[in-house]
């Protein structure tokens, strides 16, 4: 295969807005390639509620990373075909592979300088039709999913499964019938919890504030679902269903309105994982300590940042061994990104929103 400069495009952000956007022109020459390094065209990538911050320069609440107004290219999921690789790579070219987040988290507890090679910020990300990657920072992709629904796994599915099997050793994913898991809402994150818990015959509550999303839950296999529109004391719901036990573990997406209700509704002994902050990053005012809240009910608070490179391959031996398809809402074309971050931004979706960005 000729190794001449490949020249494509990119789009890039000031982390100014979603109206400064940019499509540009760059290039890249498959010689550069170093001996541990691969070239990668990319054919589908997957959008985060982190991206919609990057973007509009609010992702600003993790120390160890710093923002800049330099050209970034954002997102980090991505679904794509190995064209060179270096001479001391592993990987065949040909090979489909899907990134890693934290490119440096290999294995074990993240450290702060693995933030530090976070794709879509620090590192340049994956909105771009190539991309050169350390082999060490690629998981091979299943056979069976679709480059659509295989670009969703690096965040929402790997923070799922991180949330549910952190506790457990590698290898032995926690199967017992009787554990409940609760996710909150139908964004990527809580429906590829709902996918994992019921493939691993797990219990599964579902909230929302849309009948219509929690139909479709119902349909996947929920066991329970709550709108908490309607129901606003959900957590009350939750230790009905469980006949006053509380959810075993709960992977917690609101933050500062749900963190609470979470607590009064977690299992003795059990785990929230918190993920998100989609209903507000400031704690209200009064009720207890969290501190107190722990110890009530004997508590794990867990944050989840991802997962290392080891979890996201153990989860992707799980989803081969049962066929477990993720659930792509939309997909947009690589020239509507603009469209496809709105569409995330506004909230009305049902699992991901994925974008097209190789024309094959």
């Amino acid at each position: 295969m000729s190794k001449e400069t490949i020249n494509f495009k990119q789009w890039t952000t000031t982390q100014n807005g979603l109206d400064k956007l940019k499509l540009e022109s760059a290039s890249i020459s498959p010689a550069s390639l170093k001996e541990d390094e691969v070239l990668v065209k990319i054919h589908t990538v997957s959008l985060n509620y982190r991206d919609t911050e990057v973007i509009n320069g609010t992702y600003g609440h993790h120390a160890s990373i710093t923002q800049a107004n330099d050209p970034l290219v954002p997102c980090s999921d991505m679904c794509g075909t190995i064209l060179y690789a270096g001479a001391s790579s592993h990987w065949a070219t040909g090979t489909r592979v899907l990134s890693t987040f934290n490119q440096s988290h290999l294995n074990g507890q993240i450290k702060p300088t693995d933030m530090s090679s976070g794709l879509g910020l620090p590192l340049p990300g994956v909105l771009a039709e190539y991309r050169i990657f350390p082999s060490s920072g690629l998981v091979k992709c299943p056979d069976y999913l679709s480059d659509e629904e295989a670009c969703t796994l690096p965040i929402a599915a790997v923070t799922a499964w991180t949330s549910i099997n952190w506790q457990n050793p590698i290898g032995q994913p926690i199967r017992e019938p009787e554990t409940i898991v609760l996710v909150q809402g139908t964004g990527g994150v809580s429906i590829a919890g709902l996918l994992i818990a019921k493939a691993a015959g797990l219990k599964c509550i579902v909230t929302s504030s849309s009948d219509t999303k929690l139909a479709k839950a119902k349909e996947l296999s929920a066991d329970y679902t709550i709108n908490y529109r309607s129901c606003p004391e959900w957590q009350e719901e939750v230790m009905k269903f469980s006949d006053g036990r509380g959810a075993d573990i709960i992977l917690e997406t609101g933050g500062a309105q749900t963190l609470r209700k979470s607590f009064a509704c977690v299992a003795f002994g059990g785990c929230i994982a918190c993920i998100g902050y989609l209903s507000g990053k400031d704690e209200p005012s009064g009720g207890m300590n969290v501190n107190v809240l722990a110890l009530s009910r004997n508590v794990t608070l867990k944050g989840i940042l991802n997962g290392s490179r080891e979890r996201f391959e153990e989860m992707v031996e799980f989803l081969e061994e049962n066929k477990v398809k993720m659930v792509v809402d939309r997909v947009f074309a690589f020239e509507e990104v603009k469209e496809a971050v709105g569409c995330l931004a506004a909230g009305g979706h049902f699992g991901k929103v994925v974008m097209k960005v190789a024309k094959v």
